[in-house]
């Protein structure tokens, strides 16, 4: 079975224990899923609503999207733990002889780029959650605008954690060009994404704030 197929109670418990896998990254990845599920939630409050008729288009874009995404995510978390199975492998492999050194050390690298595809894929999923977040505000369900500042907070968070993955991965990569390149990619992801989720946060904030003047 899954972990994604898993309960929550049933993930929690993995992640507390003393199993390696899921962690930080499978974590993160839930984490982003959450965050375009309450995106989508937020559009499915709006769509058929007289009162946001001029955005019926825009909604049925996010209702698309966001499902899409929420889909893509939830997948990263089994696809992330895959990956480090793979990596587990590699510590019992054997070390004796030079021979034997040299294969490990290979299948190494190749298991620490397995290992960086599913946390980079998931910071792309998760900067297009983000903008079409943003879209929402101020054309979306103002009863459910709250919603839309936890999406993203749980994109925030789950963005930096895939980006921790990244980095603790290119960072025991020989390929110094392949490293360098996530390296680069992913900062201008981080540039993007972690502004707008702070915009989206602070319009939601200020918005609730000033109602409860």
């Amino acid at each position: 079975m899954k972990l994604s197929d898993r309960t929550l109670e049933d993930f929690g418990n993995f992640l507390a224990s003393d199993v390696p896998a899921p962690g930080g990254g499978a974590a993160a990845a839930l984490a982003g899923s959450f965050g375009a599920a309450l995106t989508h939630m937020v559009a499915a409050l709006t769509a058929g609503k007289p009162r946001y008729a001029e955005h019926a288009a825009l909604m049925r874009t996010l209702l698309s999207e966001t499902e899409r995404l929420r889909g893509a995510l939830l997948t990263a978390v089994d696809r992330d733990v895959e990956a480090f199975r793979g990596m587990s492998v590699v510590f019992t492999m054997p070390k004796e002889t030079e021979a034997e050194k040299e294969a490990r050390r290979t299948a190494k690298q190749r298991a620490l780029r397995d290992c960086t595809h599913p946390p980079y894929e998931m910071m792309n999923d998760i900067l297009l959650a983000l903008r079409l977040t943003e879209q929402a505000l101020g054309r979306s369900n103002k009863s459910a605008v709250s919603d839309l500042g936890v999406a993203a907070l749980l994109l925030k968070a789950a963005l930096q954690g895939a980006w921790l993955n990244v980095l603790i991965n290119i960072g025991s990569m020989d390929d110094a060009a392949f490293a360098e390149s996530r390296r680069t990619a992913g900062a201008a992801i981080l540039a993007e994404a972690l502004p707008l989720a702070d915009k989206i946060y602070g319009t939601v904030l200020a918005e609730l704030a000033g109602e409860s003047d």
